[in-house]
């Protein structure tokens, strides 16, 4: 099983326990930087976002089958008390326990439902490369985005904005583009910008993103399809190949790196996937 499946599994058979995302980690056998991002890019949740929906879920069925005692499922849901479970359950349903317990009703409910992995890997990886990169500056356009959302969708948008702006980042280097992801938390928010090499940030503008990329070890992966089926390479770089390499993801940025022979209008030519990996 990869990450995501493993993290599934621990997740369902542990739903009355206390969970925490260090704990789903270490039985997914990655660390939590990598396993907020593989199982995103597996499931479309965050992890413990999926933790929450799943208890709610379970704990909605047992109201509408007439739970006599919400306090008892408040604490098997992990909430410390019936007041912080009632708040929960309201915003994430839109009404109260209470109600759900009075109406038996859960048609208007939006329950989550076991997720069954059914793997989008790409059967074929071509292997990757080694490198070692030196620390750079990006500037660009910059965006707060969520692995585990639709809000990625707002990534080729970024692009395009990106694409009219470029010509006013000063002291650009070189004829490439990168879309670098950082500063990620366990939530699967993170930073991404759509942006060019610079000499430096003394003159860049304010409305621009900025981050320094430092000195780094790298898996250098190659997309060559087009842009739009981005993902699946990406799924299958954190849910199948870096399992099995053994290989350690460091906390760092993470980008893809666009050279000339890519065709911004078309979305052909191929890009670059550096993936930051621990010595």
């Amino acid at each position: 099983m990869n990450p995501a499946q493993k993290a599934l599994w621990y997740i369902e058979s542990h739903l009355r326990t206390s969970l925490t995302l260090d704990d789903i980690a270490v039985v997914a056998g990655v660390s939590r930087f990598h396993l907020v991002r593989a199982f995103a890019e597996a499931t479309g949740f965050s992890v413990m976002r999926y933790v929450r929906a799943r208890r709610l879920s379970e704990a909605a069925r047992e109201l509408a089958a007439g739970a006599p005692d919400i306090l008892t499922l408040a604490l098997d849901a992990d909430y410390g008390s019936h007041e912080a479970f009632t708040r929960a359950f309201r915003d994430h349903f839109g009404v109260t326990p209470e109600t759900v317990r009075a109406t038996t009703c859960l048609t208007t409910l939006k329950l989550q439902e076991p997720i069954t992995m059914i793997s989008t890997a790409l059967d074929h990886l071509d292997p990757p490369r080694i490198a070692t990169g030196e620390a750079f500056l990006v500037a660009g356009v910059g965006e707060r985005y969520n692995h585990a959302n639709d809000s990625t969708a707002g990534i080729p948008n970024q692009w395009h904005g990106f694409h009219q702006q470029y010509a006013h980042i000063p002291r650009q280097v070189g004829n490439g583009a990168y879309g670098v992801g950082c500063n990620g938390d366990d939530a699967g928010n993170f930073d991404y910008i759509a942006g060019v090499e610079v000499a430096d940030f003394s003159d860049l503008p304010r409305e621009f993103a900025r981050v320094r990329i430092p000195a780094q070890k790298y898996v250098v992966f190659t997309h060559a399809d087009h842009i739009s089926t981005i993902r699946r390479t990406v799924n299958t770089i954190w849910n199948r190949w870096l399992p099995q390499s053994g290989m350690k993801v460091a906390d760092a940025p993470n980008f893809e790196r666009y050279d000339e022979r890519f065709d911004a209008s078309t979305g052909v030519g191929g890009l670059e996937i550096w993936v930051p990996v621990k010595e």
